[in-house]
């Protein structure tokens, strides 16, 4: 009987953190891709940020579907996303092709990680009706990290341009329903 009471008791803190484990999985894969660009490993960069991106999906899903959402899941998870989502793509296009551009260009990066925080600060104050608000940023970074696979096909002056319009869309006030 005891030694059940502690089975059923270690099965409900794993599955009080399966979304949690899945959340710091993001975090960690986007700490990797920000390593890989350091060391100039670009494409695995950019595997990381899309393997993260998975993971991001999975994490909400996860705690809904075993009823296990809470503020601190919901705080780590943007913390996760700031990092995968804003830091590491801006790091990977600074890297591609930003740097190429000097102050400016690392100016673009920064602007695009600043707008990412700011649109999840939003997102973490405001009551979740079924919309985003914004462009949410895991789709902003998948977007941004897609465009470093179009550096050889396209002028070097539109990386800015992208950098830009996702930074603004980011914060903008339009409405999008969740899917």
């Amino acid at each position: 009987m005891f030694l059940l009471h502690i089975v059923d008791q270690t099965i409900k803190k794993f599955k009080s953190q399966t979304a949690n484990v899945l959340t710091l999985g993001n975090l960690s894969l986007g700490g990797f891709s920000i390593m890989a660009s350091v060391r100039g490993e670009l494409n695995l960069s950019l595997l990381l940020i899309f393997i993260a991106a998975l993971l991001d999906r999975f994490d909400g899903m996860t705690a809904r579907k075993l009823n296990i959402e809470s503020d601190l899941g919901k705080q780590l998870d943007s913390m996760s996303d700031i990092i995968s989502f804003g830091v590491a793509p801006a790091i990977l296009l600074y890297q591609g092709i930003l740097s190429d551009f000097g102050a400016p260009g690392a100016f673009f990066a920064v602007f695009y990680i600043g707008c990412g925080a700011f649109r999840l600060a939003r997102f973490n104050i405001s009551d979740n009706n079924g919309y985003f608000t914004g462009l949410p940023i895991t789709a902003a970074g998948c977007l941004a990290t897609l465009s470093f696979l179009a550096i050889p096909y396209f002028p070097s002056s539109l990386f800015p341009f992208i950098m830009i319009v996702l930074s603004l869309l980011m914060v903008s006030s339009f409405r999008m329903k969740k899917v």
